[in-house]
């Protein structure tokens, strides 16, 4: 009997760890993530208003957590959160934050499929950001959220859109120009179109009700929720 391979790109793995001690620096390599995340928050919030009576003791899980700034936002709003991801450094700078915070948030190694099997339908609130496009298989890791959440819960995925322009941006802009994020952090091979995206979350029984773009221009530090998902885009999807 073979044993399944993780769903793991340790190329990726390795990257993340390299610059872990970075991720509580707002001037560092996460600037952008730090600089969208109220953004996220917003979105995120908007949403479980609609479907919950508010954020407070829900059960949340961060996929692809890294160092926890997403994490620390759901915590700090009320919510019971888990995050988990397959970096032993970026875990270990989160859960010292946390420390550092008060947050009695539960920071786990393992993948979206090993804690779909061992907590299946435990969640209210599943949130998987920039991740899927670090993964050899995305629609593995979006069949996982799907078995997380509960049934009538909500599943948050963000990503960047497969287009000329994601390319222009992401990758040359942001790696090669900028010099905002590390050289080769992204691989355009990898991004995926919101259409693909959808058509995922739909075989798994999740239902995508709202999309937005997120824009954040480097030069002026402006970032906002916009119509257009042509770059960098976040959906909410419900569980049937």
């Amino acid at each position: 009997m073979t044993t399944k391979p993780l769903n793991v790109n340790e190329d990726e793995i390795a990257k993340f760890e390299e610059v872990a001690s970075q991720w509580w620096d707002l001037t560092g390599d996460f600037k952008p993530l730090h600089q969208i995340n109220p953004l996220r928050v917003q979105f995120i919030c908007q949403h479980i208003a609609q479907q919950f009576d508010g954020i407070q003791n829900l059960q949340a899980i961060d996929v692809g957590c890294g160092g926890g700034i997403l994490s620390e936002s759901l915590a700090k709003l009320g919510a019971s959160v888990t995050g988990i991801d397959m970096g032993t450094e970026p875990l270990n700078v989160a859960k010292l934050h946390a420390l550092e915070m008060g947050l009695p948030i539960s920071y786990q190694k393992t993948t979206a499929e090993e804690k779909a099997v061992e907590s299946a339908n435990s969640f209210d609130v599943v949130t998987c950001m920039e991740m899927l496009e670090h993964v050899p298989d995305p629609a593995s890791v979006i069949h996982a959220c799907a078995t997380l959440v509960k049934p009538g819960g909500l599943v948050f995925f963000s990503t960047l859109n497969k287009s000329i322009k994601s390319y222009l941006l992401a990758i040359v802009a942001a790696e090669k120009v900028l010099k905002l994020v590390p050289n080769g952090t992204h691989d355009h091979d990898k991004f995926i179109k919101p259409s693909q995206l959808i058509t995922w979350a739909e075989d798994f029984d999740l239902k995508c009700i709202d999309a937005a773009g997120i824009h954040y221009n480097p030069l002026t530090e402006n970032h906002k929720l916009i119509d257009s998902l042509d770059v960098n885009y976040i959906l909410c999807c419900r569980k049937l």
